[in-house]
């Protein structure tokens, strides 16, 4: 059977790892320090409703331990750590070993994707077996053995199906594609929409309102995966449109919480404070923003969330706008590349 490492107790690390653990396979769970691995061998993924650790799992602090000679690394940590993360493990990582990043976000002062930043810190010769995992993946529904699938992407079409093998279970139905940006892209960018959508919420502007933010906010998000050179029908599969229905429909979406939170007026740093896990959203607006100001693209949702998140407006000051108020022809943005791809073209006569 493979030996799988999986870098991070996030929730979702611990998810995969049971996941994974499901199949027998033997898992190796990197964890920050030695008290951290002493508790959860004690105690079990206690903040996974006390689900005890499965004797195929092994979990530890040292990086040398953890992936010896496994047949993949799974990176499933928080975006803004993924660079320390990938320094830590990249002296012990092989030419043999896929490398999957499972985390949903930006780096805030680069822009950068976490299969770019997974590349900036590794041997250039490994750089094609890394491979990126999304979709409407809620780990409380997984754990619960509930169908749900998820895609990989990798530039390598081969490299994709040897993660899907891996990662592929009966309940965990995972799909392959190429567009590693667009993949990557989806993830990460939902997870803004779903702030916008908790607000919508906490002010029961009714599913109507909701319905057409979420719309316009997949435009939004395919107009920068476009600028960025993704696929655009990408965005209209699991890792985009897949991803942000679940993502902006779930009381399990963290991002969706912080939403509705700040609709009630809470502050945000009391509600991240309060919160046992990362709302990726919070930090890649900001990156986002910064990369649709670098690039002259109209981002009108993304700015509105950053103003709430940033700079202390009120939801309900930006609400309406949030819609799209005042109208015009759907594909149209400064600097988007819509229009072109999906504007009607009259047959010929």
């Amino acid at each position: 059977m493979p030996s799988i490492a999986v870098v991070g107790a996030t929730t979702w690390g611990l998810t995969l790892t049971l996941l994974l653990a499901r199949k027998q396979y033997e898992v190796r769970l990197l964890v920050r320090t030695e008290a951290e691995a002493a508790k959860i061998r004690k105690s079990g993924f206690s903040r996974l409703r006390g689900i005890m650790l499965p004797p195929a799992v092994t979990v530890t602090d040292s990086p040398g331990e953890a992936l010896q000679d496994v047949t993949a690394v799974i990176l499933a940590v928080p975006a803004q750590t993924m660079r320390q993360n990938i320094r830590l493990v990249a002296p012990y990582i092989t030419r043999a070993m896929l490398i999957v990043n499972a985390a949903k976000g930006l780096e805030v002062d680069s822009g950068k994707r976490m299969s770019q930043v997974i590349a900036e810190e590794l041997d250039p010769s490994f750089h094609a077996n890394v491979c990126v995992l999304s979709g409407p993946n809620l780990a409380r529904e997984i754990l619960d053995n509930l169908p749900a699938a998820s895609v990989v992407a990798a530039d390598d079409e081969a490299i994709a199906k040897r993660a899907q093998e891996l990662l592929s279970s009966p309940n965990f139905c995972v799909y392959t594609n190429t567009d590693v940006i667009g993949v990557e892209l989806g993830g990460a960018l939902k997870n803004i929409i779903a702030l916008g959508a908790g607000i919508m919420d906490g002010l029961y502007y009714g599913d109507n309102a909701k319905s057409a933010f979420v719309s316009r906010g997949l435009t939004e998000i395919t107009a920068l995966g476009v600028a960025l050179g993704a696929n655009p029908l990408t965005f209209s599969g699991l890792a985009g449109l897949g991803d942000l229905i679940a993502t902006c429909s779930s009381p399990l979406s963290r991002n969706h919480y912080v939403g509705v939170e700040l609709a009630k007026g809470r502050p945000l740093k009391e509600i991240l404070a309060s919160m046992d896990g990362v709302a990726e959203g919070v930090d890649t607006t900001r990156a986002a923003w910064n990369l649709a100001q670098k690039l002259g693209l109209e981002m009108p949702i993304t700015g509105k969330i950053y103003q709430v998140l940033y700079n202390a407006v009120e939801p309900c000051q930006i609400a309406i706008e949030l819609v799209g108020l005042p109208g015009r022809h759907e594909l149209a943005g400064r600097r988007w590349g819509l229009f072109s791809l999906f504007s009607h073209r009259r047959r010929p006569q």
